[in-house]
C-alpha cells in the first residue's frame, strides 16, 4: 500500500508553479525553484511560472488566468501561508475551489 503501481502508464501534466511573495525574485525564489526541479525531474512538464505579491487580488487572478488556461493541468503555489496578516494565499484561493482534499490542498 501506498507504492506507485510501475505497471500503469505514466501520465505527464502540465504543472504551473506560483510564488506568493513580496519579497522574491526569480533570481531568489527558492522554493518556486525547487518545486520546478521536483516536477521535471519527475517527467512532468512546467507550463508556466509566476511570482506575486501576498494580495488577494493578484494571487487570484493568477490562479484564475491559469485554470482556464488548457495547457495547464495543475497548479502548485508555495509561500503567502504564514500567520501575518500578510500571508493571504488561503484566503485568495479557498473561494475558487469546487471540492477540498483535506491534508492535500491548502
Amino acid at each position: 500500500p501506498g507504492r506507485i503501481d510501475d505497471s500503469l502508464p505514466f501520465y505527464p501534466l502540465r504543472i504551473a508553479v506560483l510564488t506568493v511573495s513580496d519579497t522574491r525574485t526569480s533570481e531568489t525564489d527558492t522554493s518556486g525553484g525547487m518545486l520546478v526541479d521536483r516536477l521535471t525531474e519527475a517527467g512532468h512538464e512546467l507550463a508556466a511560472r509566476a511570482i506575486v505579491p501576498d494580495d488577494v487580488e493578484a494571487i487570484r487572478g493568477q490562479v484564475q488566468e491559469w485554470v482556464a488556461d488548457d495547457g495547464v493541468d495543475l497548479i502548485l503555489a508555495t509561500g503567502g501561508t504564514g500567520f501575518s496578516p500578510r500571508d493571504v494565499t488561503p484566503e485568495a484561493v479557498k473561494p475558487l475551489f469546487r471540492r477540498e482534499m483535506d491534508g492535500f490542498s491548502i
